[in-house]
């Protein structure tokens, strides 16, 4: 993936993290410790066990199977409730050291340097950007985005400085954070 792609990936909440907490959500998903036993092919005894705790530590296999089927069901959905959080109140903020320029009329000072920036980004940048990488956009495409998010609210203030600003240039990326 890219940078901008794991970003926006690592702002939504991860799945959990210890074998009894992934298999109690997968009983939950699938409605019965019979169907979780089936689809991971183990005892029924043996989730009921992870599912109080009995036991906290799977074998390599089948931590990779566990991992893999949460992560499965766990994604789309809860990162389905962010973006839809993000995009219509919360917006997102991104937190990122990179170089940055722009391109402005002769006489004012457009060279490019290293900034850190830490800026809330509206709703409808967050929605372009989330909306972006569900359609698969590359990491130039995301990074055009957040540059534009960047110029109206970072460099222009929302409209009340640097008006006839044209384009921000947002390279060098050193760090990237977003988060909502």
């Amino acid at each position: 993936m890219s940078m901008f792609g794991d970003g926006l990936d690592a702002a939504v909440h991860p799945a959990p993290k210890t074998a009894p907490a992934q298999m109690r959500y997968l009983v939950k998903q699938l409605g019965g410790t019979k169907a979780v036993a089936q689809m991971l092919r183990i005892s029924q005894r043996t989730v009921e066990r992870y599912v109080k705790g009995q036991i906290k530590k799977p074998r390599p296999d089948l931590a990779t199977r566990l991992e893999r089927e949460v992560k499965a069901r766990w994604q789309p959905q809860i990162r389905a409730k962010a973006r839809q959080k993000a995009a219509t109140t919360g917006g997102i903020i991104i937190d990122t050291r990179a170089r940055l320029g722009y391109t402005a009329p002769i006489g004012s000072t457009d060279q490019d340097r290293i900034r850190h920036l830490t800026v809330a980004l509206p709703p409808q940048y967050a929605a372009r950007l989330f909306d972006a990488q569900q359609a698969g956009a590359g990491d130039q495409e995301l990074r055009e985005i957040a540059a534009e998010a960047l110029r109206e609210v970072y460099f222009q203030d929302g409209g009340r400085r640097a008006g006839s600003l044209e384009e921000v240039r947002f390279t060098d990326v050193e760090h990237l954070e977003f988060e909502l």
